[in-house]
């Protein structure tokens, strides 16, 4: 049985037989329960060496963009860190995933030079697509999963609106919005972009 939780912001635990967080901030303990911990870029809310620091344990594995190599390393050890670019796909142990575009259409908060990356990763039966900080990109329209997790924030990322559209071409069967509540965005957002999503499940789960 696979337990999902958004923590905050675009943090985000799932658990099974394996524990996974990707993009860890604002933790609230010292876990030190993580397997595997995937972050989607290297700004400061989506890869935190302290949030890492309190989840990570021996071996605990590190997906990260080229970006946050160095810091990776410093953390977990060259071993234990995979280097991920988009459009790739990758197999850590017996996780297997692949990476999406992740990128701004109309800012330059993430640009798309810079090769951040949303994932899609398959675990435990279910496959699982976390945006990252992306506008609604030609790259993602034709996402096939079964839970996406989008962001609606504005600003920095799609807003509501724009993530709404996207949801509605994906082929997923429960959305979850993220990247609200703490920086940008508030529930709200979340609540607009539940009545604008058709034929899905929208959990709400920041609160």
């Amino acid at each position: 049985m696979i337990n999902t939780k958004v923590l905050c912001h675009s943090s985000i635990k799932i658990e099974g037989e394996k524990i996974i967080y990707v993009d860890p901030y604002s933790i609230d303990e010292n876990y030190g329960d993580a397997d595997y911990i995937f972050c989607t870029h290297s700004h400061y809310d989506h890869f935190s060496k302290e949030d890492i620091e309190k989840i990570k344990k021996e071996n605990t594995k590190l997906i990260i963009v080229s970006s946050s190599e160095n810091e990776a390393k410093e953390l977990v050890g060259e071993e234990n860190v995979t280097i991920v670019k988009p459009s790739c796909d990758y197999k850590v142990d017996n996780i297997k995933f692949s990476t999406t575009y992740a990128y701004n259409i109309n800012k330059q908060f993430h640009p798309k030079e810079n090769e951040w990356v949303g994932y899609i990763i398959e675990f435990e039966g279910v496959r699982f697509y976390i945006a990252g900080d992306t506008d609604n990109i030609p790259e993602i329209q034709n996402i096939n999963c079964d839970i996406a997790f989008l962001p609606i924030g504005g600003t920095y990322t799609m807003d509501y609106k724009e993530a709404a559209e996207l949801a509605n071409v994906i082929n997923a069967k429960v959305v979850i919005p993220v990247h609200y509540g703490m920086i940008v965005g508030t529930k709200k957002d979340a609540e607009e972009f539940s009545k604008l999503v058709e034929n899905k499940e929208v959990k709400i789960l920041i609160k």
